[in-house]
């Protein structure tokens, strides 16, 4: 459903609206959440957080801003904002020990093999990411993970599409420079560090 009728459907019924707002974003908030977490396990409660906060805000608006509203370039921005609390109140308390999940969850799937090669490389590469800096991280992963269009990344980063040009241009260089300082060879968990 386009963006425009998912805000008219908000405008006419806030709670069914949305709840078609949920499933036709739900995969891309998901997506840019688990990537700007610094933990993959958190990317679920950030995503709910995010929908949870965009629902809180979206019941003080008038029908008109709702209506005029441009969508997933909003939704993003309260995930990227949501992220950035967890941040900050991650750094605030210690972290917990890592938690496994059921024996049903590794029968299931991938190899063990593959699973722990697929989470070596995810995690590599989440590290590598986080040392970039947040406007430059949050840049590249909308718009060469994700897929958005740079006007939408430049929303999202409240900036001009110049600028957000910049952030991806340089979060790029900046990310193959980390990865083939850390590899060495040019190779991460079997990946070839190319051109993105």
């Amino acid at each position: 459903m386009p963006a425009e009728e998912l805000c008219l459907a908000m405008v006419a019924d806030l709670d069914a609206g949305f709840a078609d707002v949920v499933r036709t974003h739900e995969r891309v908030v998901y997506s840019v959440a688990q990537r700007l977490s610094s933990r993959p396990a958190d990317a679920e409660d950030l995503a709910a957080d995010a929908f949870l906060r965009a629902y809180q805000a979206l019941r003080g608006y008038h029908s008109e801003r709702i209506a005029a509203l441009r969508l997933r370039p909003w939704l993003l921005t309260i995930v990227r904002n949501t992220a950035r609390n967890a941040a900050r109140d991650a750094a605030r308390r210690p972290a917990a020990p890592p938690a496994f999940g059921p024996a049903e969850q590794l029968a299931s799937g991938p190899s063990v093999e593959q699973q722990v090669e697929h989470d070596d490389a995810a995690r590599e590469l989440g590290a590598v990411l986080a040392q970039l800096p947040e406007a430059q991280r949050v840049a590249v992963v909308l718009r060469h993970v994700v897929g958005l269009p740079t006007s939408e990344v430049a929303e999202v980063l409240g900036c001009p599409d110049g600028t957000a040009k910049s952030h991806i241009s340089r979060g790029l260089h900046r990310l193959r420079a980390l990865l083939t300082e850390q590899a060495g060879d040019g190779l991460v968990a079997g990946r070839t560090v190319g051109r993105c």
